[in-house]
This record gives C-alpha cells, structure tokens and sequence, in this order.
C-alpha cells in the first residue's frame, strides 16, 4: 500500500499546527525537513526528545530526515559533510527513520556539469559508504541547480555508487523545471533506482509548481506506473505552491497539494495510509 507524508514545514513553522493538519489530512508521516525554527541536522538531543514525545501522541512517524547534504556548492569542503550524514544518521535511528535525503552538490554557475563528474562521484560514493556503515538508506533528490539535475546525471550517480543504499527520491515537478519529461524520458532509465517519490508538478511556460495533475509532470501517466509496480513506498507531498496560490496559508496549500494527489489515487483505484 502507497504511505502518504510530507514537508510539514511547508505547513507552518508551529509543531503543533503541522501535526493538526496532517491528522485532518489522515497523513500519518512527516518528512522531517525543520522544526522549532532550525534545520533538523541543528537539533539538541533534548529537542529531539521533545519533537518524539510531541510525534507519540499523534502517532505520527517520520519518513525521512530532510537534510540539507549535498545542497552545497561542489567546491566547498567535503569533511564537514560527512559530520553531517553521521549526525543524520543519528537523528534517523532516534526517530526510527529509514531514510535521509540528500542533493548531489551545486554546480558553479555558466560551468559545464561534466567538468565537476569526477568530483559529484567521488563524494556521493562516500556519502553512500558511510550509509552503508550506518545502515541507512540516502535519497537522492533530483534538484535543480545540482549535478543530479536530469535523468541523465542522476542515473550516472546510481551506477557509479551502485549501492541498496542510495536510492532515488523521484521529483517530477523538479524534473519538469529543468526540461525532462518525467515519464517519457526519466522514468524509463530511473525506475529501477525508485523507491520514494515527491509529489509536487510544475508548469513549465510559466515556470512554477502547481498541484499534481495541474502540470506537465505526467502525473496520470506516473500514477499508473506506480499500480502496475505495485509500489508500496512513500509519496511526500512537497507543494511548494507559493506563486501559483499566494493568497493561501501555509495549511491551506498543503491540503490543496495533499487533495490533489488523493484524486489522482483515487482515480487509478489505488488504496493508501
């Protein structure tokens, strides 16, 4: 079965008012990206139990911790990346998540992506080889500005790394901002890498994120793919829906991105937690 979750930050920067809304939403994960006004890698060891208490009485659960590695520019230091994938991989074990997300580093502006290949490689396969030591799953994230920006990058990264630890986070909003169709052209190569998708589509004349189904993300077609695999991984809702409604809160997006992707389920007769 399909498990809903989301970037609850998108929601509010209020614990408690994220939780509300996804309880009214019947989302029973989160993916953990900010809270209490700081990054989640930045937390306390006393915020972290505090954040687990507050998650235990809504039996709410965390996916995936949001982190920020790899969203970094690739001439910048690597060690200090890897201090954060162990404080990561802390955090994910404390709040028994299986998974971390992670970027494939920015490239310089008006450079050729090729130039830095070498680079991108050798520091994602040591992002995998620590995973593997702490036995947690990185999510790639195909973002833009990144190395890993298209199907093509993302999938050299996968093959190169070849580890059950590093797995792709599949974003066809993201996709369709830098001009690959994400089931015509990404899917095909990338599928065998899928195991957690973010759910959040994009206009591409207009250059902004809509809610799925709304866009050119082949969100129809998508859906589809995901029943015929049978994918019982985790969709987290990432609307990231300012300019395309800016006259709505923070809820009020979320529950227009959450009610979007629950039609399009819905319409495939696919069940979801």
């Amino acid at each position: 079965m399909l498990v809903l979750t989301g970037f609850a930050d998108e929601i509010s920067d209020r614990l408690e008012e994220q939780l509300d809304v996804l309880v009214s939403e019947g989302i029973s994960y989160l993916e953990l990206r900010s809270v209490y006004g700081k990054n989640v890698l930045e937390l306390t060891d006393e915020e972290l139990v505090r954040l687990k208490s507050a998650l235990s009485k809504t039996s709410i659960r965390v996916s995936s911790i949001g982190s920020p590695i790899g969203k970094y520019p690739i001439q910048a230091p690597f060690a200090p990346e890897l201090e954060k994938l162990k404080r990561a991989s802390d955090i994910a074990k404390q709040l028994d998540a299986r998974y971390i997300r992670v970027f494939s580093y920015y490239i310089p502006d008006n450079e050729e992506p090729e130039n830095y290949r070498g680079e991108v490689l050798s520091r994602m396969k040591m992002l995998t080889r620590t995973a593997e030591e702490e036995h947690i799953t990185l999510l790639m994230e195909n973002d833009s500005g990144v190395y890993g920006d298209t199907d093509a990058r993302c999938l050299s990264i996968l093959q190169h790394c070849d580890s059950p630890c590093l797995r792709l986070a599949f974003d066809p909003g993201n996709f369709v901002m830098n001009r690959v169709m994400p089931m015509s052209e990404a899917y095909p190569q990338l599928s065998t890498y899928l195991e957690y998708v973010h759910i959040k589509d994009a206009d591409q004349q207009s250059r902004m994120f809509v809610p799925a189904g709304e866009g050119d993300g082949e969100f129809s077609a998508f859906v589809k793919a995901l029943k015929e695999r049978s994918f019982s991984g985790f969709l987290s809702i990432e609307p990231h829906l300012h300019r395309a409604f800016p006259e709505q809160e923070g809820p009020e997006r979320f529950r227009i991105a959450a009610q979007a992707l629950k039609r399009l389920l819905l319409n495939e007769g696919l069940a979801w937690s």
